[in-house]
């Protein structure tokens, strides 16, 4: 008997562990999704999710409470802002400190003088603006000095402008040159052109501006601080002299000064002599006589800067890669602005803030990405690309070996429509991003959808420009590069009126355009950093050289046809004339925009 309720206990013991161990079984199995580690696809679409546009909108109210023109105590602290902010996150946040060679304003005027005696004083400050606070128009790096001379309409300033000029008989030399921006010329370029023809200085003005608005800009040409070119400014490094012949090629050896359009209308209404040429007169915007000049009106114009050193701030935060610590995928965004800057760049200084909050929420649901993201936050990007060109000469071979992509957007919201370059690896990627993001201004709709659909097809720009700071990564450091942004050609460009206000009323009223840019900048980031196989497809690439060989070959023969039939004198003016091309071509690709 004791013997049969041993047996029966341990049967007891027995079944009962079973039983628990079948349940604990069982339960493990149905809920492994729930208690496994989160997928990719998960932490992407808490990505997409985590996205607000208040959030957005009040990084940007803060960003842009004051002017910030770098080298200056307002621009430190907005980087102090945006290092609080990456620091609030608990990311590991740095700073980086250059002293570079800046350049301000002292004095500038420009008085007409009239045949009748009359004299008038341009207005060159924006109306409803205090001088104290908002930096009067300027050109960073003009030489200072005076010009006294009859105005002449040079239209851009382009070779077949002052072609026109002299078939239509005009003599510029000796005149001050009024000049429009565009045509694809930089300004430094369009100041050089008309110097190369004896113009006295140049006064530059931008149609379609908004109330009075001046755009201000650099006419340094080239990248980085002037004083160390090829390696970072770092403080109590080595340092050019100012006079150095290789300095002093970096300025524009004529005055020059922005003025509105309103300014510039009085001017070319006042204008006599030889009618202008057909197409410029259908172009041009601005009221005007619809003749060339020179004169009968004179234009005294002084101006008066100071180039000094100062510091510039870069600020970054890192998150570090869990399997592949040594490769990188940068974003960045300049912070320096020459005014209040809403568009231009803290739009996309707001995008950049908020893809580190929304990255630190997934870090708190598991989340590690494989590779390391880099938040840069770049300071004097407007006089010439300086705080990111002095940050990768310092660190050239670095970037070169370890970089996977360097992501930047400047103006990242400017208006309607989705405008992006990338090198061509990044096509078939950036298509796919746009298919998971929704469009910002119709309901129901994908950003590709709307995309395509304003452009008939997919529509990628290359980066042959050098206008933002994707230039030292790409055309430096060899970093494959995308540059994005929604809306283009926004009235405001670099002037005063360029502020939250504007922003609030016609840039992104509801801030979902910058919902939008924030979701493809920081998921494409995240497929660069998490995927196990880069994300690039070289097909693009590929076909795209495909292409400008083709277009070599066709060249190649028609030159060889041309030469074939031609005197050696004809040859030699033909060879001469195409290394006269490249040359302009070059500093066309490395000049600043």
């Amino acid at each position: 008997m004791l013997h049969l309720c041993s047996n029966l206990h341990f049967s007891i013991k027995t079944w009962s562990f079973l039983f628990i161990f079948f349940i604990l079984a069982f339960y493990t199995t149905v809920n492994y999704h729930h208690n496994s580690p989160p997928t990719s696809l998960f932490y992407f679409n808490t990505f997409i999710s985590s996205a607000t546009n208040y959030t957005l909108a009040t990084y940007l109210r803060h960003l842009t409470l004051h002017p910030h023109l770098a080298g200056t105590t307002p621009s430190l602290h907005t980087a102090l802002y945006v290092k609080s902010h990456f620091q609030s996150l608990n990311l590991q946040t740095h700073v980086t400190n250059y002293t570079v060679l800046l350049s301000y304003p002292l004095f500038s005027s420009v008085i007409l003088h009239f045949p009748n005696g009359s004299v008038l004083s341009l207005a060159l400050a924006e109306p409803g603006f205090s001088l104290s606070e908002v930096v009067k128009p300027y050109h960073a790096y003009s030489p200072s000095g005076s010009a006294y001379g009859k105005p002449c309409f040079l239209n851009y300033g382009r070779e077949k402008d002052y072609i026109a000029l002299g078939a239509n008989g005009v003599k510029v030399k000796g005149c001050v040159g009024i000049v429009r921006r565009g045509g694809g010329l930089s300004r430094n370029e369009m100041v050089e052109k008309a110097a190369a023809r004896g113009v006295q200085a140049v006064l530059m003005f931008t149609e379609g501006e908004f109330e009075g608005g001046v755009e201000r800009g650099t006419v340094m040409s080239g990248l980085g601080d002037p004083l160390s070119p090829g390696w970072g400014g770092v403080e109590n490094g080595e340092k050019l002299r100012i006079d150095d012949p290789l300095v002093m090629q970096r300025f524009p050896s004529i005055h020059s000064l922005p003025i509105s359009m309103k300014s510039a209308e009085i001017i070319l209404k006042s204008l006599e002599g030889p009618e202008m040429p057909y197409e410029w007169r259908k172009s041009l915007r601005c009221s005007s006589s619809g003749r060339l000049g020179p004169g009968p009106i004179m234009i005294n114009f002084t101006y008066q800067g100071e180039k000094k050193m100062a510091t510039v701030h870069n600020v970054f935060a890192v998150i570090r890669g869990s399997l592949e610590p040594d490769r990188f995928v940068l974003l960045g965004n300049h912070r320096d602005a020459w005014t209040y800057g809403a568009v231009d760049p803290n739009s996309g200084t707001a995008a950049l803030l908020d893809i580190a909050r929304r990255y630190v929420l997934l870090m708190r649901l598991g989340w590690n990405p494989r590779r390391t993201i880099i938040l840069c936050s770049w300071d004097a990007e407007e006089f010439g690309m300086i705080g990111s060109t002095e940050w990768v000469e310092q660190n050239l071979v670095n970037l070169g070996s370890k970089s996977v992509a360097y992501l930047n957007v400047d103006c990242a919201v400017q208006g309607p429509g989705f405008f992006p370059s990338t090198t061509p690896q990044f096509d078939n990627l950036l298509t796919e991003i746009t298919k998971k993001v929704n469009d910002p201004d119709s309901e129901g709709t994908t950003l590709y959808e709307r995309w395509t659909a304003a452009n008939r097809g997919i529509k990628i720009q290359r980066l042959s420009g050098v206008d933002s700071d994707f230039s030292p990564f790409l055309h430096h450091a060899g970093v494959p590069s995308v540059d994005m942004y929604y809306g283009r050609d926004f009235p405001v460009y670099h002037t005063a009126f360029d502020s939250y206000n504007w922003m609030v009323n016609f840039g992104d009223p509801f801030f979902q355009r910058h919902v939008a840019v924030t979701g493809v900048w920081g998921l494409l980031a995240f497929r660069l950093a998490e995927d196990p196989i880069l994300p690039f497809n070289y097909l693009p690439y590929a076909a795209e050289l495909q292409i400008l060989v083709k277009v070599l070959l066709i060249a190649v023969d028609w030159i060889q046809q041309f030469l074939f039939f031609r005197s050696c004198d004809e040859i030699l003016l033909f060879i001469s004339s195409l290394v006269f091309i490249y040359h302009l071509q070059s500093l066309t690709f490395f000049s600043e925009t």
